[in-house]
């Protein structure tokens, strides 16, 4: 019983096209945050200025990051998913407004 070769193309094809798809999907899922957040009010340059500072600082190992990261769980966790903002945008103390709360009896 002979075995039957294997169509290599035709596996790489498969492959493209899959990793092809992730990648939409992907972007797409970064678009979704990007508005959930409510950083799609942002100007297109402070959002790319912002990411790219962002880097840096992931990449320097700054302490900013872990507290990033804890804050971008308590997002997640405490149900803000996709479509659920407040009227005024994002609700106060999460991402969206830099996380500022009005101060108690002060004017702004």
């Amino acid at each position: 019983m002979a075995r039957k070769p294997r169509d290599f193309d035709a596996e790489l094809q498969a492959l493209m096209e899959r990793a092809k798809k992730v990648k939409t999907q992907k972007t797409t899922q970064l678009g979704e945050l990007v508005q959930v957040v409510g950083a799609d009010t942002l100007p297109l340059e402070t959002l790319a200025g912002a990411l790219l500072d962002a880097i840096d600082q992931v990449k320097a190992k700054s302490p900013a990051t872990a507290r990033w990261a804890e804050r971008g769980h308590a997002f997640f966790q405490n149900g803000a998913k996709r479509g659920k903002k407040s009227p005024g945008g994002a609700a106060p103390g999460t991402p969206g407004n830099n996380g500022s709360t009005p101060a108690a009896g002060g004017a702004a």
